[in-house]
């Protein structure tokens, strides 16, 4: 390795240089510290609590294993997840965040810093965040050999929020540890292309440090894909060599035995077609191997190409012969729907569970400012810099800035994956400016240019070791390959630049540098440390302010399931849409119905059917499955809002829900002050939802009970009524469990046969990718076309639900009407029966009630997940995903933040004129003051 600037100057001393090595040495661990103080607000602010979802499933796992040890951890069938069916965790989990947590646990016991699990586990992902930070510099230097470049690389990586929002201290997920082993996992491989000489002892180490990886996430395929189309890359540029053979063979082949070992992977590497990839760079890697051995006695240029090409069209008609031969066998597995999702156009993947997950949907150019901020004007211009400087090793950074790039504006949660390339790139290029401005500022006084001033210039050295011998051997004959007028222009550079008015300029050039460096750190640091405040509200729990100015902490969501923890029964089941299954059994110890894991479609399509479902409907299923059902409500991202979701889900797999309307747009709001469409407010969940709240809403009596609602109003649990006690006790029976082998410990359960009424109008959904499932094909395609067309095209979808409402309430007009002359009237049964509600008159609220609803929504100003997400998708300037919340949510745009601002502040803000018309079209007004006194106009 050795710089890629040059030597500071001719008269810089070894003091000089020693002082400025030290200093870069003291900065370096100045941002490390940062690295991991910027990762504990949440813990200083809330305590050593877990955040999220996820993490709550995360370490009740860590509670197992640490409780139970390895073996009975990959053989647990967890029965209170996932009911009736239960879920064998063990081998469905990526336990290398649990196996970290466990192992620092231990090492922490007999020393005077041991910690509990709990805080352990709240630790692990700042512990983590700085480890990953220093990382990216070392990767950085390891490219580069500039000091300088290491430093800010490490800076960057400290503080972006690219990296920041996975690892807050209490958000105990899998991306917190993933991030590093992925990183650790780039710099072995690049190191073992550095020589020859390291080539084996690297490529053990990467193919290691990629097995921790496989264990930790599910990112692990990206990383495969990198080193894979790395190596691949080089070959097809002519750049194979015996380092890179060995160094990728071990990789893949150690990676690979280590990766199967893992349970929840096992042997998809060699099957799943988004790992087949590599799989082939292996194989093609060893051909080209094999030839290089076999045409190396052939002398002649001509014969060597010849040979080489029969070897390789050989490989080729063999490798393409099995592929036909084991293809019709469903050996290979399909893209999974995630995937698939990232080379789909229109954002959709045609799989409405995935599509309803926010993180899932693409980037815009506003959400790379938001998580890189200037780092999206300064790396591209370290991308150039090593574009000029292109090595075996520099060309990974290429590879992995282009791909990332793709990927992330695909799916706006990959953007995670953007912030160690972001970080080298950008240290890369402030390094270097850092250290050519230093070289200007620390040399003597002003003179003409010398012989020694010139054997300096022509002595600069490259971005790595193997780039500085090529470009010195052949420096002179690429020099006399240039025109003359060119050598000519070269020279007058040369000596301008090295001239007295040259050398002032240069000067000049270096303090703009330092001033604008320390101007905009400074805007860099300050939005960064904003941001890990907005990245550490737990969720689960969060900070308020009343318009007295004092501020509360809301902790209804675990008031709620601690009521559940001691009021009910141990075997309670308590039905919850999926995104709170982890909380109930984690925080309650209560069973549910499904959680994050969301491994079965059918199962969560059947949870939204009976939320979804008329009132009476609902009843039927639910109390085959649950004694207690959990609702969110408090307006924003609550349960009303998720809904239109939950039925689309249902949906995809009974198709009588929402019969010819794969989007399911009969079921929402019909305008913008929240009025339900029919279908809606005759459901279980909007009659739960606003039970006693809402004018004329009210659950049965007869069939649900209230029997908690936390004291913000954000968590209502009923009772179910009437529950089957015979469901009950025959999914508990281990004799009606389904086990893989007689004795064995997968033993999946099965759903009561009373619930067989219902689940026979199911239709398994399947993806169109996935060749190897059995399915009626026209049945879905013509489901899966009709569901991108009404995607693609909203207006029209909810144009056409409108006529089928239309005609199914003039229907059902028509049999009222009837039924009003036999003089029998009409039931609610009678309602529930069709799957519809008949709507009340509607009027458009006055301006004074209005002003009502402001005035009863504005009494408290909270940092809630609400405000994050509006802030955010404002900054994306999403107006189409805003319309289509705030027609969801009518409540939404007045939500407004601990600091008093709301989505109008933000617009103005962002300084986007459309978002500012929406939101005054809702009625959201630009006169409102913050704690500060300003309004949104002052942005």
């Amino acid at each position: 390795m050795s710089p890629s600037t040059p030597k500071a100057s001719p008269q810089s001393s070894p003091l000089i240089t020693a002082s400025l090595t030290l200093l870069k040495l003291y900065f370096l661990a100045v941002f490390l510290k940062k690295a991991y103080t910027i990762r504990l607000h949440a813990i200083t602010e809330y305590g050593l609590v877990i955040h999220e979802f996820d993490p709550w499933f995360n370490f009740r796992a860590t509670e197992y294993l640490d409780e139970n040890g390895w073996e009975k951890f990959k053989y647990w069938f967890d029965y209170k997840s996932w009911y009736p069916l239960g879920r064998p965790v063990g081998t469905t989990i990526y336990p290398g965040l649990q196996i970290t947590s466990v192992f620092i646990k231990e090492l922490l016991a007999g020393t005077s810093y041991a910690l509990s699990l709990n805080d352990v586990c709240c630790y692990v992902p700042a512990w983590f965040g700085s480890l990953a930070s220093l990382l990216v510099g070392i990767l950085c230097y390891e490219v580069t050999g500039n000091l300088s470049s290491t430093v800010f690389a490490t800076a960057i990586m400290a503080v972006v929020p690219a990296h920041l929002m996975r690892s807050i201290g209490g958000g105990y997920d899998n991306e917190s540890i993933a991030l590093t082993a992925m990183v650790l996992t780039f710099y072995f491989w690049v190191t073992s292309l550095r020589s020859t000489k390291l080539c084996v002892p690297m490529g053990v180490l990467s193919g290691l440090a990629y097995v921790y990886m496989v264990a930790a996430w599910g990112g692990y395929v990206f990383v495969l894909n990198m080193v894979g189309v790395h190596a691949a890359a080089l070959v097809l540029a002519g750049r194979y060599t015996r380092k890179l053979h060995v160094a990728y063979s071990l990789f893949y082949v150690i990676g690979t035995a280590g990766a199967i070992q893992v349970p929840v992977v096992g042997w998809t590497p060699l099957k799943s077609l988004e790992q087949l990839g590599p799989a082939a760079v292996f194989l093609g890697i060893q051909v080209v191997g094999v030839g290089e051995v076999l045409v190396k006695k052939i002398k002649e240029g001509k014969e060597k190409w010849r040979a080489r090409a029969k070897i390789y069209a050989a490989s080729a008609v063999l490798g393409l012969a099995v592929i036909v031969l084991v293809l019709p066998s469903g050996y290979f597995g399909p893209l999974s729907s995630r995937v698939r999702g990232l080379f789909v156009q229109h954002t959709r993947t045609g799989n409405p569970l995935v599509d309803s997950v926010a993180e899932h949907q693409p980037a815009s150019q506003q959400a790379y400012y938001q998580y890189l901020n200037i780092i999206c004007n300064v790396a591209p211009i370290g991308f150039i810099m090593v574009l000029f400087n292109i090595t075996d090793q520099s060309a990974f950074l290429l590879l992995y800035a282009m791909v990332t790039y793709f990927f992330s504006a695909k799916m706006v949660r990959l953007i995670i994956l953007t912030g160690p390339i972001a970080a080298i790139l950008g240290g890369y290029f402030v390094g270097s400016m850092f250290d050519w401005s230093v070289a200007q500022l620390i040399t003597g006084p002003l003179s003409s240019r010398t012989d020694a001033d010139t054997k300096q210039s022509d002595d600069k050295k490259g971005i790595s070791g193997s780039a500085k011998k090529s470009k010195k051997s052949k420096s002179t004959a690429n020099s006399n390959l240039l025109p003359s007028e060119l050598n000519e222009l070269k020279a007058a550079f040369d000596d301008r630049y090295q001239s007295v008015e040259g050398q002032f300029i240069r000067k000049i050039t270096a303090l703009l540098f330092g001033f604008a460096l320390f101007t905009y750190g400074k805007g860099f640091g300050d939005y960064c440390d904003k941001m890990a405040v907005a990245l550490s509200n737990p969720s689960i729990m969060f900070k308020a302010q009343l318009r007295s100015g004092q501020t509360i902490i809301i902790d209804d969501y675990r008031e709620a399931y601690w009521w559940l923890r001691d009021h009910t029964p141990e075997d309670s089941r308590v039905m919850a849409w999926w995104d709170y299954g982890y909380q109930i059994t984690g925080i309650a110890n209560r069973t549910t119905i499904a959680d994050g894991n969301t491994w079965n479609h059918e199962h969560i399509a059947l949870l939204g059917r009976t939320l979804t479902a008329p009132e009476k409907e609902g009843h039927r299923a639910a109390r085959h499955l649950a004694d207690y059902v959990l609702i969110w409500a408090g307006g924003g991202g609550d349960d009303l809002a998720k809904s239109p979701h939950m039925a689309r889900i249902a949906n995809s797999v009974y198709r009588d829900v929402c019969p010819g309307d794969p989007t399911c747009r009969q079921f929402g709001f019909m305008d913008k002050y929240g009025t339900p469409t029919p279908m809606m407010e005759a459901s279980l969940l909007y009659k739960l939802h606003g039970h006693n709240q809402k004018q004329g809403v009210s659950v049965d009596s007869n069939r649900f009970r209230e029997v908690f609602t936390s004291k913000y109003g954000k968590v209502r649990i009923f009772k179910v009524l009437g529950v089957s006690e015979e469901s009950k006790a025959w999914v508990a029976n281990p004799e009606n469990r389904h086990c893989d082998v007689p004795g064995g410990w997968f033993c999946r359960g099965v759903y009561p046969p009373a619930l067989e009424s219902v689940l026979k109008n199911k239709k398994d959904f399947a993806q169109l990718e996935d060749f190897n499932a059995k399915r009626d094909e026209a049945d879905s395609e013509a489901y899966q076309k009709a569901y991108m067309e009404n995607m693609r095209d909203p207006k029209k979808a909810a144009a056409e639900a409108a006529k089928e409402a239309a005609k199914a309430e003039k229907k059902k007009g028509k049999k009222s009407k009837k039924k009003k002359k036999e003089g029998g009237g009409v039931s609610d049964d009678s309602y529930d029966d069709d799957g519809a509600y008949p709507p009340e008159a509607f009027k458009p609220p006055t301006k004074k009630e209005l002003e009502g609803i402001r005035d009863s929504l504005s009494d408290v100003w909270e940092n809630t997940e609400t405000t994050t997400k509006l802030w955010e998708l404002i900054n994306a300037g999403d107006i189409p995903e805003l319309t289509a919340w705030f027609n969801a949510v009518p409540s939404a745009p007045y939500a407004r933040s601990e600091d008093g601002r709301g989505p109008m502040f933000w617009a103005f803000e962002s300084k986007n004129e459309e978002i500012v018309r929406l939101l005054m079209e809702r009625g959201v007004r630009t006169t409102d003051k913050d704690k500060d006194g300003k309004t949104p106009r002052d942005m």
